[in-house]
């Protein structure tokens, strides 16, 4: 059975990092959290796809597909994608790209995400909420319906409350203060 507190231990020994870091976000932090380490790993991708199912299952949103801003967002969407398969209501995965491909049919979004979808933008970090919103942007753009974010981890540095004020309801696995508390 897939533990939170498992997710939060295995975050804290493989992604944590306490230093001097400069965030994706341009802010400086002491703690490092490369949730990749995670999100890519084998143990990380179960942990987080039927934590992450279990979560959107919950919420009551009833979502179609999830993905996000590529990189980070896309283990995170296809664990949930798999751990979903076989369920009664499967979820379908997909990546927004950082600019449309130039070449083939140049889209932003791919997978199999199709217009009056019901989306969960998936994060693995949330910081400043930015890529969330970016990634929520181009769904909307593309004819989706944006149910929500899930994050993995929520930094507790306003990412929530910038995604909030844009109508999005918010869910986090975890934040990065479980983490520190499991870090020796």
């Amino acid at each position: 059975m897939a533990s939170l507190t498992d997710l939060q231990q295995l975050l804290a020994e493989r992604s944590a990092k306490r230093g001097k870091f400069t965030l994706s976000s341009g802010r400086e932090s002491s703690l490092y959290i490369d949730a990749r380490l995670t999100t890519m790993s084998p143990e990380g991708l179960v942990l987080i796809g039927h934590l992450g199912l279990q979560a959107l299952e919950q919420s009551g949103w009833n979502v179609q597909s999830a993905g996000g801003l590529t990189l980070g967002a896309d283990p995170v969407a296809y664990a949930i994608a798999f751990a979903s398969g076989l369920s009664a209501r499967p979820i379908r995965a997909f990546t927004v790209r950082k600019e449309p491909k130039s070449h083939g049919t140049a889209q932003l979004i791919e997978g199999p995400f199709a217009p009056g979808d019901r989306v969960a933008i998936v994060e693995d970090v949330i910081t400043t909420g930015a890529s969330a919103l970016r990634a929520a942007s181009a769904v909307t753009a593309n004819g989706g319906i944006v149910a929500g974010v899930l994050a993995v981890v929520d930094r507790s540095e306003g990412g929530r409350e910038a995604i909030q004020e844009r109508g999005f309801r918010v869910i986090a696995l975890t934040t990065a203060d479980d983490i520190l508390a499991q870090l020796v």
